[in-house]
């Protein structure tokens, strides 16, 4: 089968975020990575066969000029003595282990030095997504001019009902070309400014902000957006503790970054934890705050009262929803805001995944597993959630730390 992993950079932004901030703070880590399907699927017999083969491209696949100098203009944050050693950075296959079942259930594990298993959730994730929509026929069924109109149509909708938004979908897309088209069919309606009817032109009232592919973003001059994900406060709970572990990730994310790439995700313990701990220097120093779990009106209520506790007001920040949206969901919760927050969406699967005839995947990888240096013991890493359903990790910590936090 063709090689589906071609570009170094058909990775998200925050995969770079992160992997620079472990080879600042935590260049010895070395961690574990687990595959998750949440609707238990059954692969088809010899799957593991052809992730394999995909994993051996792997290594053949390096950054080029042009998306550095991409990345130097776009991700400014990014010192430049890290573009040296993502020239010299190959992916290790050795570092992933694949197996399945005797039912046909898919396990894939990652393990190695922090910085350098990093890079592969991406990847495995999109494999596994693509391999499954060509294995079940979809893409034989697939009409690219009917995909391009519906598309064509969401834009539309996005635009004029006033939603800032931005592509997130890499992780569970139909395939690289779709979602190619997607974020091309995108910018043209962006771009286009506006829309008329019956009443005259009117201009977007929204805005396309861009895609966490960077790729994608470099290819069709976008802009590349994603901070930081759940891993790095999954880490610094094994170092610091469950109370303190999302103040210390805002220190040395703000040190790091010094305030720059400032959307902290906060559900990684659940809300209680974080608003508990947020101090207001912390709230000043992010611009604001991404909500990936949990009641999005609860959820927006909970923030304004937080700043407002703290004496900043609520206007001047950001909030981006990203769980599981559609058009119809960001418009209702763009709606409950009310202006009251700098509101934005990323949105994911519904952009990249929504194709007539095909089932989307819910997979996931997570980090399972750390220790800060290799002379050190190892420890579970797991993940909470204000959603029942996107709690990971090791059934017993998950419990004790349930039980602490009360």
């Amino acid at each position: 089968m063709k090689q589906i992993i071609s570009h170094l950079t058909d990775n998200d932004a925050y995969t770079f975020s992160c992997q620079y901030y472990v080879l600042q703070k935590y260049p010895r880590a070395e961690v574990e990575y687990t595959f998750f399907d949440r609707n238990d699927t059954v692969y088809p017999k010899g799957f593991t066969a052809l992730v394999e083969e995909q994993l051996g491209y792997m290594p053949q696949v390096m950054i080029t000029s042009e998306e550095i100098e991409f990345m130097k203009e776009k991700m400014y944050y990014l010192p430049k003595w890290y573009f040296t050693f993502l020239r010299g950075y190959r992916f290790n296959p050795h570092e992933v282990t694949v197996s399945q079942d005797e039912q046909g259930h898919l396990d894939i594990t990652v393990r190695g030095k922090w910085y350098s298993a990093i890079m592969w959730e991406m990847p495995i994730l999109a494999i596994v997504s693509e391999l499954m929509h060509n294995l079940r026929g979809e893409r034989d069924a697939y009409d690219p001019k009917r995909e391009a109109e519906r598309t064509r149509q969401k834009a539309v909708e996005i635009l004029k009902n006033g939603l800032v938004l931005g592509d997130m979908g890499t992780r569970r897309r139909f395939s690289f070309d779709h979602h190619d088209m997607v974020l091309r069919v995108m910018k043209e309606v962006h771009d286009q400014g506006g829309y008329d009817d019956e009443d005259g032109h009117h201009r977007w009232s929204g805005r396309f902000t861009g895609t966490s592919n960077v790729y994608l973003a470099m290819k069709h001059h976008l802009t590349p957006i994603g901070t930081m994900s759940h891993q790095l406060i999954q880490f610094e709970e094994n170092v610091s503790g469950v109370f303190e572990c999302n103040f210390n990730v805002m220190k040395k994310f703000s040190d790091v970054y010094d305030g720059d790439n400032g959307i902290y995700l906060y559900d990684c313990f659940g809300d209680k934890v974080f608003f508990n701990n947020l101090s207001k220097r912390m709230a000043m120093m992010f611009v604001g705050l991404r909500v990936d779990s949990g009641d999005e009106n609860e959820q927006t209520d909970k923030i304004i009262e937080k700043y407002e506790s703290l004496g900043i007001n609520p206007a001047t920040k950001q909030v981006v929803y990203s769980n599981g949206l559609d058009i119809e969901k960001a418009i209702r919760i763009h709606k409950y805001v009310d202006g009251r927050m700098q509101d934005s969406y990323g949105v994911g699967t519904f952009l990249t995944c929504d194709v007539a005839n095909a089932e989307p995947m819910n997979i996931v990888v997570k980090l399972t597993r750390s220790r800060i240096t290799e002379k050190r013991e190892w420890h579970d890493c797991v993940k909470l959630s204000c959603d029942k359903g996107k709690t990971t990790g090791d059934a017993e910590k998950c419990a004790y730390l349930l039980r602490q936090i009360g």
